[in-house]
């Protein structure tokens, strides 16, 4: 049977003020907080069918490593409809909420509250895949086209939007090393990363041995919980990590300051040498593990000496994973080496779970229209202004934003959701040359330099980027 045709594409005829491609937490905070800026007119494009945020670590127990004032909006204007506290009073639940005295919400918890906001709020367009970008110079103007997709994922229309800017969300993919790829993706081999982990969980548990490669909190939490679902004294199970030690993340006071606007700015505005030889050392501030967590991993493991003995559990950092492959037709073979000793070793196990984190997703299909306009730096990524804007030619009036992939040029807060909602108001503030979001001058009591950029709200020194709108629908 040939394939259904597809419709010819729809081309709206009036320019649309900003087009959002990845439905993710950040661009629902742009999404929730460009609402009620009736000058606007947006809409934003999400491959998958639903809103969804990391489906496979909702694990019970386990809360966000950010206080619930960090939602989409709070931080940019407490009193918005699409607040958290608004949610709970939404779904009867803000007695609740204020007796559990809890500062930090459960994941599921947080997942529940982003979906109630993409359930509610216009202009989001869900099962919709951007397929390419292009700068029109003819209309000064960005053109977007796009699948609509079915319920089986399958194209149904193509479409075009014309737009005068672009916002960027697409978040951040597993990664898989090198050396575990041809057995992740081979099928039926029980080596998964942790992003799929609740799928595949009732069949790890029931393996033999297992093995947790990855230190940080992903890593942790998954360790936990399959400790506390093993059998005393017979839970076979190896914690492996790269990293020198189950290192706990930096959450000071003072420390937590390097996730605050201030400190943005003073990075951005560091050479890029210097910025990336920061980055490399600062993966404690975003990549160790919540105390509690390594505390609740602690008590568990104690509690299974209480009778004698020790937990057949094995924990052990400064390891590398060389090589892997298959043992006869169930098993898989782990290579490894420890980085201090300069020893090697062999491991042979069950069941693998990868928490080796995430990396941004690359850009390159979706802006490959926009190649010939786009400014790299010298490592040949892109370079994003302060204002969260790529760096294009002159030639481009419009802008195209980008969130959660500017790690290599604003710090360690790029993937932070405490700062979304500030960072969603920088850009609206910038988009519209007004300050609809007035934004503190200062954020933190630490002076990070001996020149510290001036503290400038955005839209005083930037130039009006957005054209008047003209009724032509």
């Amino acid at each position: 049977m040939s394939p259904t045709p597809i419709p010819p594409r729809h081309e709206p005829e009036a320019p649309r003020d900003l087009v959002g491609i990845g439905i993710g937490p950040f661009n629902l905070s742009l999404a929730a907080l460009a609402h009620p800026l009736t000058e606007l007119d947006t809409v934003f494009y999400e491959q998958r069918p639903t809103f969804d945020w990391h489906p496979g670590l909702l694990i019970d127990g386990t809360t966000l490593q950010v206080p619930f004032l960090a939602d989409l909006v709070t931080l940019a204007d407490p009193a918005s409809p699409w607040t958290f506290l608004n949610y709970l009073k939404a779904r009867d639940r803000l007695f609740p909420f204020y007796f559990a005295e809890r500062f930090h919400i459960q994941r599921a918890e947080y997942d529940g509250y982003c979906r109630w906001v993409s359930d509610s709020l216009p202009g989001l367009h869900f099962a919709h895949q951007v397929d390419a970008v292009r700068w029109n110079p003819e209309r000064a103007l960005f053109e977007v086209d796009f699948t609509q997709l079915d319920a089986d994922g399958e194209a149904e229309a193509l479409g075009r939007t014309y737009t005068r800017n672009i916002v960027i969300g697409v978040g951040t993919a597993p990664h898989i090393p090198d050396a575990l790829k041809p057995l992740a993706e081979a099928p039926g081999v029980p080596v998964i990363h942790a992003a799929d982990y609740l799928e595949h969980r009732d069949r790890f548990l029931t393996a033999d041995h297992i093995t947790v490669i990855g230190a940080g909190q992903s890593g942790a939490e998954v360790f936990l919980d399959l400790l506390r679902n093993r059998p005393t004294g017979q839970e076979k199970i190896h914690w492996l990590a790269r990293t020198e030690a189950f290192a706990p993340m930096e959450y000071s006071k003072l420390g937590l300051e390097h996730f605050t606007p201030d400190y943005t700015r003073y990075f951005h505005a560091l050479t890029e040498p210097v910025r990336d030889r920061l980055l490399a050392a600062q993966w404690q501030l975003h990549k160790g593990i919540d105390a509690d967590t390594i505390a609740a991993i602690h008590d568990e493991l104690y509690r299974r000496t209480l009778h004698g003995g020790w937990p057949d559990a094995v924990l052990t950092p400064a390891v590398h994973v060389r090589t892997a492959g298959r043992v006869a037709t169930t098993k898989v073979e782990l290579h490894l080496e420890h980085v201090q000793q300069g020893t090697r070793s062999r491991l042979t196990t069950d069941a693998v779970v990868l928490a080796t984190g995430y990396r941004e997703r690359p850009l390159g299909r979706i802006l490959a229209g926009l190649d010939p306009y786009l400014r790299r730096d010298s490592a040949e990524r892109p370079r994003i202004d302060d204002r969260f804007r790529l760096v294009l030619d002159p030639s481009v009036t419009g802008q195209v934003y980008v969130q959660n992939a500017e790690l290599h040029t604003h710090g360690v807060g790029a993937p932070d959701l405490g700062l979304a909602a500030w960072r969603s108001a920088t850009i609206l503030n910038s988009l519209t040359g007004k300050d609809p979001y007035p934004l503190p001058e200062r954020t933190s009591f630490t002076t990070f330099g001996l020149e510290p950029s001036p503290h400038v709200p955005h839209a005083r020194r930037a130039p009006v980027l957005l054209t008047p709108l003209v009724d032509e629908r």
